[in-house]
């Protein structure tokens, strides 16, 4: 089975200070991954947070999720990356993809994979100081020595899929259904295989909102979100295959839906997730007592899964990391599991209410927490590039 890391992500909507403090926190935790959404129109710019993080922490890699190779300009993304390769010793990653909220955002459509395959190859000589045909132009960052970041590439159809397993040192898939992600599997091994490379060597990644409570249409109406997210993914994949080529657990539930506003993109208590049914947040997110999160997550580790990157997005964040930290990871790093304080959300008399009540207590939820981080470490420890290749 594969060993199992943990991640999480963030909006790049919150006070940055209180970001920071996340980031540390999760890294005390056990956490050892934390990500952004790169989306610049709709939230803050990933790189300036990227630098505060790198300089403020000391073990946990930190990368894009995803950038995309249009809204990026390869020769300033890959000096960005190098730059914070030198400031956080070695531990940025590049997650890609074709491009979604950022691109709609500007009235575009995604790229293509061809596309994405130049630039991650570019993006690699470059981290590494090698030379690139830039436009006809001899382009070098002669400064480059921080390491090649590893890259890692989403997608959900064939094309993407195999592209990854030609590519990529890890692969990122956007929903915690085991179903989905063994059916997306398929096609990464035969990425793999057509490049003559070890599939073994390739990281998977499964990414998904959670929340731990008993009350389990509370925590739907947290999490529901999610699906309707990965429902404009669902929706480009429609109109590039055929019907038949696609389960029916990933299409059928977009059948109704009405459109989509990015303005609301990832929001909790959004009118964009209403189309979508209970049996799909259950299938795309994790949620339930802890019981269930790890029952979930070990699932996945036994199909190949090394990294479970939490969507840190629905609210309470800190109570979030803290109730991982004490009551999952531990019983993945081989450890007696600690019974986890209740952290319930609160009840609503009605669901109703509860449903009515849901975007203020969000938008509470948001409000920086006053409490104490460790000082950050004056210097970074210098550690050498990761490589999963």
């Amino acid at each position: 089975m594969a060993p199992l890391d943990f991640g999480i992500t963030f909006k790049s909507d919150l006070d940055w200070k209180r970001e920071l403090k996340i980031a540390q926190q999760a890294e005390e935790s056990g956490f050892g991954y934390v990500w952004s959404f790169d989306s610049h129109v709709l939230w803050q710019a990933v790189f300036p947070r990227f630098a505060l993080w790198a300089y403020n922490t000391r073990k946990v890699h930190i990368g894009t999720l995803v950038t995309n190779p249009v809204v990026r300009d390869v020769t300033v993304c890959a000096s960005d990356f190098a730059t914070l390769q030198r400031i956080s010793g070695g531990r940025m990653e590049l997650g890609i993809g074709r491009g979604d909220s950022s691109r709609r955002r500007l009235g575009k459509s995604p790229t293509t994979m061809a596309n994405l395959e130049e630039f991650v190859e570019q993006f690699r000589k470059l981290t590494a100081g090698e030379h690139i045909n830039y436009d006809g132009v001899d382009v070098v960052l002669t400064w480059a020595d921080g390491g090649v970041p590893p890259v890692w590439v989403a997608g959900y159809g064939p094309i993407a899929l195999r592209s990854a397993g030609r590519i990529a040192d890890g692969v990122v898939l956007q929903f915690a259904d085991p179903y989905l992600i063994k059916w997306c599997l398929q096609f990464v091994k035969e990425g793999a295989e057509q490049a003559g490379r070890d599939y073994s060597q390739i990281k998977i990644m499964a990414c998904a909102p959670v929340w731990i409570s008993d009350d389990l249409a509370y925590a739907r109406e947290r999490v529901r979100w999610f699906p309707a997210l990965v429902s404009n993914h669902v929706v480009d994949l429609l109109k590039r295959y055929p019907r038949e080529e696609l389960p029916a657990e990933l299409i059928t539930y977009v059948e109704d839906r009405p459109g989509y506003d990015y303005l609301h993109h990832a929001e909790v208590g959004s009118s964009n997730a209403r189309f979508v049914p209970d049996e799909i947040v259950d299938r795309y997110c994790i949620i339930g007592n802890v019981k269930n999160h790890i029952a979930r997550i070990e699932e996945l580790q036994s199909l190949g899964v090394h990294q479970f990157n939490i969507y840190l997005m629905c609210g309470d964040e800190e109570k979030q990391v803290a109730a991982y930290a004490r009551s999952v990871i531990p019983h993945f790093n081989g450890r007696k599991v600690v019974r986890a304080a209740k952290t319930k959300a609160p009840k609503a008399k009605t669901s109703a209410k509860r449903s009515t009540k849901l975007s203020k207590t969000a938008k509470a939820a948001d409000k920086p927490k006053r409490t104490k981080a460790k000082a950050p470490a004056k210097k970074p420890t210098a550690r050498r590039a990761r490589a999963t290749a």
